[in-house]
């Protein structure tokens, strides 16, 4: 377990952004089995093949996975470090990533592997070599335009919207409201710290010391990683809500009533969302979204309240009561 201790300072500076080359790297590990696929088996068997093909033409992916998958606070952040915002490019990720000196890397490759068993001697070419971070960020690179980025419309909404609705309840109720159900493995206190239990046995306490905590929201992730190095932003990793979305089909009941497609959009509305969330979620036009939003409102069963420039949706007491059958 670890205990991050929070200084007042580190609540100003605290906020929620989205990472494509983070969650390139946690698709990576569902691709090569090193994580369960669960609501993404399909999106796995779509492109596990061309993966493959991808990891002999790009070795350094299996140097990656040497060296990736949320051991510890002492993650090989240059693989992926934090990013600075929610709409940061993947491209300007990768830029930071390059620029990384070849010393910190081999220093941060050392200390992951430090404790796990010793790496074959191909990728231990890789790892050590004066070329690690080019080989690396080539592989990314390639790994991102051809398989993530054909997918990441749809991951990308369900990332912003997770982080539009937990940074309006950490704006308008505080970090207890907005931790909440951030996963099992993170939890805080009114003391003045947050208590975060990762799936290896290092245990230790932490100070942010001023600099504040990034939190990532993944759609591949079912447990919580930490980026504690002090060359990069701190960051916390957890499981964004909605990850689910899209993958189901409605009652037929609800559908039979209102229209398949409007029951998917009441359904997937239990979180509220903007047009474009939704229609990026489904694979639909914006305008044909805002039809069936607009035809669910005269019906009173979502309501919409304006935020800056976009709508955000979400179900009425109406709608509620039509989706769990009440009605």
């Amino acid at each position: 377990m670890y205990r991050v201790e929070v200084t007042p300072q580190d609540v100003v500076t605290s906020r929620f952004a989205i990472s494509p080359l983070i969650e390139t790297m946690h698709a990576q590990w569902l691709l090569d089995g090193r994580a369960r696929a669960g609501p993404h088996v399909h999106w796995v068997r779509r492109w596990r093949e061309p993966y493959q093909g991808l990891v002999e033409r790009h070795p350094a992916l299996r140097a990656a996975a040497a060296i990736s998958g949320n051991k510890g606070p002492d993650n090989v952040d240059f693989l992926a470090p934090p990013p600075t915002g929610v709409n940061v490019p993947f491209e300007r990720e990768l830029a930071a990533m390059r620029r990384t000196p070849a010393a910190r890397a081999h220093a941060e490759i050392g200390r992951a592997l430090a404790n796990r068993p010793p790496v074959p001697a191909e990728v231990g070419r890789i790892l050590y070599g004066p070329d690690v971070v080019t080989l690396l960020a080539d592989a990314f690179e390639a790994l991102w335009t051809e398989i993530v980025s054909r997918s990441w419309p749809r991951f990308q909404a369900i990332l912003e919207r997770d982080v539009v609705q937990r940074a309006g309840r950490l704006a308008t109720y505080g970090w207890a409201a907005a931790l909440d159900d951030l996963s099992s493995q993170v939890r805080w206190h009114a003391e003045g710290w947050i208590e975060v239990r990762l799936s290896s046995t290092v245990n230790g306490d932490r100070r942010l010391g001023g600099k504040g905590l990034l939190f990532l929201p993944s759609v591949f992730t079912t447990g919580v990683g930490l980026y504690l190095d002090e060359a990069w932003p701190y960051a916390l990793t957890y499981p964004a809500r909605g990850v689910l979305a899209g993958t189901g089909a409605s009652g037929d009941g609800l559908a039979g009533l209102i229209g398949r497609t409007r029951a998917r959009i009441l359904t997937e509305l239990t979180e509220p969302a903007t047009t474009t969330h939704l229609a990026a979620l489904f694979g639909h036009s914006a305008g044909t979204t805002g039809e069936h939003l607009g035809a669910l409102r005269r019906a009173g069963l979502v309501s919409g309240t304006r935020m800056g420039r976009k709508v955000l949706y979400t179900r009425t007491a109406l709608g509620d009561a039509l989706v769990q059958g009440q009605v």
